[in-house]
């Protein structure tokens, strides 16, 4: 449930804070106070795609912040394979607009737009002005009737997914045997070509690099040996050479160590400087004498590095421990030697698969089919308590020509809405405002099998008036016995039954204008139910009629 919403300079609301409580919270305003702005900003809040000029003029950034209270099971359950642990009970979603991007939190933890709309997709449905025409479509009303069809019609549609995801693996792989035997000789011949080629090779790890390195100093030989030979001219072969002159230095320290003792340290560092010397130059010495190397030795370096980077091209770096291209080739060398066993297996796989996706299919087809008078039933009593005399409604089902992920079933909503007239396609026989009451039925017959707490209706009342709206109203709040509703609405009719009535009204001051929400108690509830209903608000015949409208509703 949705328990308040903090929204801070986005549009016309420079800051406004509303708490919600359980059952029907109605919103109503004039015509241009801002009431779908709230609505725009818990949808931003949710998730939605946002950009700069939701923030308020003059402002840097907008900030939307919702409280929910994590009550149901299942819900709580959802949110936990998301790895989403509400704190008490508590869930806390912030969303910050900058002119250029937008942060997103759940609790503590920054999450992206994508990761924020999977979590409340859980928790907050927005019924919108035109979600309504989404009936139209043949996939939307396939999910009604499955989610009317409750539990086990989800399950089995999991099994349908997963035995469609099987099957079409099972073709792929049948269709990988589909080479005749001249080509399947051919291509035995070349694979057993380039497994010899590889073989013959015989890389090792790391051998390249130990090539090239050997390579690279061989060839660079002269330049080496000329640089040790001044090296160790420098250090103990040449006039004045690094040796004598250290030599000179400890000789003139070691007659100052009598005259000084601190000079002994000095003394042990001059000793320590000539070993290493020694060491250098032995070093060098042994370098020169056994880096001697046979010309050949160089030409079937050459020749080797030359062959690993050739068949580099064709099957990457054989040198390294992670090339896979010999085990792909024995792979496919295997199943091409045993091509027409493999095969037959392959085509046993499909046709098991195949039997597999047909028999879950026609199991999730019954179970449609047992729920589809069901659904008609429940909707024909719905739409009649919402002022349609006389309506009748058939699910037509009928099979594709392949089955897909959800099945082989395609639904259509028929539906006559007066007496004589023949059953219809709802997309030719209902108009906007018929198609808003429809779904306002189908949302009050799904009431106790969505999981989904909240619920807000963005104006449902297009098109509708009189006795029909309070026949909205009515069932608007027979949905709030099972999910928190929030309802924007113009009529009167139906925001009587609210639970927790909100004004929202616009103020400038002739330089800004400013959106506000408040909470009405009784005696403003039934202001602004007058004010609904048109006429002289000072009238006290309009306001005996605004008191009487709401306790009718009440009841």
């Amino acid at each position: 449930m949705l328990l308040s919403c903090h929204v801070k300079n986005f549009a016309l609301i420079e800051e406004a804070e509303v708490e919600f409580g359980p059952g029907l919270n109605v919103l109503t305003g004039e015509t241009g106070a801002g009431k779908s702005i709230l609505i725009d900003a818990i949808s931003a809040g949710l998730g939605a795609r946002t950009g700069s000029e939701l923030i308020r003029r003059g402002a840097e950034s907008a900030l939307i912040e919702l409280v929910f209270s994590i009550e149901e099971p299942a819900v709580a359950d959802a949110l936990r394979e998301l790895e989403i642990v509400p704190e008490d009970g508590l869930l806390l979603i912030s969303r910050k607009i900058l002119p250029n991007r937008s942060l997103q939190r759940i609790g503590d933890e920054n999450v992206t737009a994508a990761r924020l709309r999977a979590v409340t997709e859980l928790l907050l449905d927005i019924h919108g002005q035109h979600e309504h025409q989404s009936l139209l479509k043949p996939r939307r009303q396939l999910e009604i009737l499955d989610d009317y069809a409750g539990e086990a019609c989800r399950r089995e549609k999991e099994n349908v997914a997963e035995a469609y995801r099987a099957y079409k693996n099972a073709r792929k792989e049948e269709e990988e045997y589909s080479l005749s035997e001249e080509e399947r000789l051919r291509r035995l011949d070349f694979l057993n070509y380039e497994i010899g080629e590889i073989e013959a090779a015989a890389a090792r790890p790391g051998e390249r690099d130990e090539l090239t390195a050997r390579y690279r100093e061989m060839s660079s030989f002269e330049k080496i040996e000329s640089g040790l030979g001044k090296a160790l001219s420098y250090l103990s072969e040449g006039r004045e050479n690094a040796s004598d002159l250290l030599m000179q230095s400890y000789r003139e320290i070691e007659r100052l160590v009598s005259l000084s003792p601190a000079m002994g340290e000095v003394l042990a560092e001059l000793s320590t400087a000539q070993d290493i010397l020694s060491e250098s130059g032995g070093e060098i010495r042994t370098y020169l004498e056994d880096s001697r190397f046979d010309p050949q030795e160089m030409y079937e370096t050459e020749k080797r590095l030359d062959l690993l980077n050739r068949l580099e091209l064709k099957y990457g770096d054989l040198c390294d421990p992670e090339n896979d291209a010999l085990a792909r080739r024995e792979e496919e060398r295997d199943r091409l030697e045993d091509y027409a066993a493999r095969r037959l297996a392959a085509r046993e796989r499909t046709g098991k698969a195949e039997k597999a996706l047909r028999e879950s299919t026609e199991r999730l087809h019954q179970l449609r089919a047992q729920a589809a008078p069901r659904l008609d039933q429940a909707l024909e009593e719905a739409l009649k308590e919402l002022n349609f005399l006389s309506v009748q409604v058939r699910t037509g089902i009928s099979r594709l020509p392949e089955a897909g992920p959800e099945g082989q079933d395609d639904v259509c909503f028929l539906i006559s809405l007066n007496p004589g007239e023949p059953l219809l396609p709802l997309q030719k026989a209902a108009s906007g405002g018929e198609l808003s009451r429809i779904m306002l039925a189908i949302k009050t017959i799904l009431a106790d099998r969505d999981q989904i707490p909240t619920v807000i209706f963005d104006e449902i009342d297009s098109g509708i008036s009189g006795r029909t709206a309070a026949r909205v109203g009515a069932k608007l709040k027979e949905i709030s016995k099972y999910r928190q509703v929030l309802l924007i609405t113009h009529l009167p009719q139906i925001a009587a039954p609210a639970d927790r009535h909100y004004e929202i009204a616009k103020q400038t001051d002739g330089n800004r204008t400013v959106t506000q929400i408040r909470l009405l108690n009784e005696d403003g509830a039934v202001g602004e139910l007058a004010r609904l209903m048109g006429g002289d608000l000072n009238a006290e015949s309009v306001r005996q009629a605004a008191e009487e409208l709401k306790k009718s509703s009440q009841k």
